[in-house]
């Protein structure tokens, strides 16, 4: 599914996103994001939060 996104879709999803959240924000949800990955990693290997630090 993700394989199909081209370069403009992308640009399109980033627009929407800043839109949605602004400019500032950007980082803020980037590293929840981040955050929210690491968590679901480690809960998929059956780690803690604490593997990640």
């Amino acid at each position: 599914m993700l394989g199909s996104l081209g370069p403009t879709e992308l640009l399109l999803i980033l627009v929407i996103v800043m839109l949605l959240f602004g400019a500032r924000k950007l980082p803020q949800v980037g590293a929840g994001l981040g955050r929210g990955i690491q968590n679901f990693k480690a809960a998929m290997r059956g780690g803690s939060d604490e593997d990640l630090e």
